[in-house]
């Protein structure tokens, strides 16, 4: 059920009491348990007689396990990753030539994405289209999706899109897209690194055929972990590497020079080798259980809540922001007024320990349950003085 007054959880983090971190977007603090978690396996390597055979892959197994509740799928769908680029490689490099002449990415996409659907692109000798909104509109995240939905055809191979755009939090439409793709038979490949674990996403009802994420922002884990799904239609592609943690006779030690072709079943081939990491895994699925204990609802809920007094502000003094429909609550860009200058704003909140990123030309503030009434009338009170 859906709690809408969601208290702030604050005290879980090791945050100083005296900085407003509103840059979750950036890279997420560790939970204190997290943290816990990792320093006990950590400290498992002093002595290697504590960790067995079965530690390869039990921990493992949860986390897919988690993450699949996460996004409604099943867990053998689910490969661990050190990255979202390493994710989408292996998505990529999958994609049938004979399905389409033309890849779709939006304007600004993340570097991971364009990067790596432009090289399958120079390969295949396809074509990359690039979606952009229109800028003098008042309503550029539906302009945006209706531009983008309205690209899609019988000659789309792929639609390459973050779940929310990673400068400004602009929503995308996966359902609708997803849809459309499915109607032009083309692939849907998402990286939802900026809104997986904080906005609620269902890669069965939007048709998406991979999903990646990285793990150290909104999944509350450590750096160089992440998680993937890919859909069926990848069970027979081919993986970036070949460890021998995704053959089918990893889990007997005796028999690993009894070479077998046949790998694990679903996606996880496409895990990452070293995927039963002794620290980082744990770490990442103790977070995973927290979100899964918090509802992602619930979180996204107490962002949209603590944000309305700044929202409210930005639009009575002349800021801009995307119209609710198409903003997430957690993630959002702020397009300063034409007499406030951006490095100096920016110098202010640092003097005031307000922490936020600079994106484009958006000033990108992203919210959590870490975060308090506080944080956000200081950001308010350092935007008023400035104006």
């Amino acid at each position: 059920m859906l709690i809408l007054k969601m208290l702030h959880q604050k005290e879980l983090f090791q945050l100083p009491e005296d900085i407003h971190y509103l840059n979750g977007a950036y890279m997420s603090p560790l939970l204190k348990s997290v943290e816990l978690e990792g320093l006990e396996h950590i400290q498992k390597k002093r002595n290697p007689t504590q960790i067995s055979t079965n530690d390869f892959f039990t921990t493992a197994d949860l986390l897919k396990l988690r993450f699949a509740k996460l996004i409604n799928c099943k867990a053998e769908q689910i490969a661990i990753i050190p990255s979202a680029s390493y994710g989408l490689m292996n998505a990529v490099q999958n994609i049938p030539t004979n399905i389409g002449n033309t890849a779709i990415v939006v304007e600004g996409e993340f570097p991971s994405g364009y990067n790596s659907i432009l090289k399958w692109c120079k390969q295949h000798n396809k074509s990359l289209l690039s979606i952009a909104p229109e800028k003098d509109t008042a309503k550029i995240g539906e302009n945006w999706n209706e531009k983008i939905l309205g690209a899609i055809n019988d000659d789309t191979a792929c639609v390459l899109i973050s779940s929310v755009h990673w400068t400004n939090g602009t929503v995308f439409n996966l359902k609708a897209i997803g849809e459309k793709c499915k109607a032009h038979n083309c692939l849907l490949i998402v990286d939802g690194t900026q809104s997986v674990g904080v906005l609620p996403i269902d890669v069965e009802n939007c048709n998406i055929d991979a999903l990646v994420c990285s793990g150290y922002k909104w999944l509350l884990g450590p750096y160089a972990i992440g998680l993937a799904y890919y859909s069926s239609f990848f069970n027979d592609g081919i993986p970036i590497e070949e460890s021998w943690l995704n053959r089918s006779t990893a889990h007997d030690f005796t028999s690993l020079t009894q070479y077998s072709d046949a790998y694990l079943n679903g996606a996880s081939k496409y895990s990452v080798g070293g995927s039963g990491n002794f620290s980082l895994t744990p770490m990442l699925s103790s977070a995973l259980d927290q979100i899964l204990n918090w509802k992602v609802e619930n979180i996204q809920a107490y962002s949209a809540q603590i944000s309305q007094p700044l929202i409210q502000f930005l639009e009575t003094h002349g800021f801009g922001i995307e119209q609710a429909e198409y903003r997430a609550s957690h993630l959002f860009g702020i397009l300063l007024p034409k007499n406030m200058e951006a490095k100096a704003l920016m110098m202010e909140l640092q003097a005031n320990k307000i922490y936020v990123s600079m994106r484009g030309s958006a000033i990108r503030v992203s919210t959590h349950v870490y975060n308090t009434e506080n944080d956000i009338e200081k950001l308010i009170h350092v935007l008023k003085g400035t104006l």
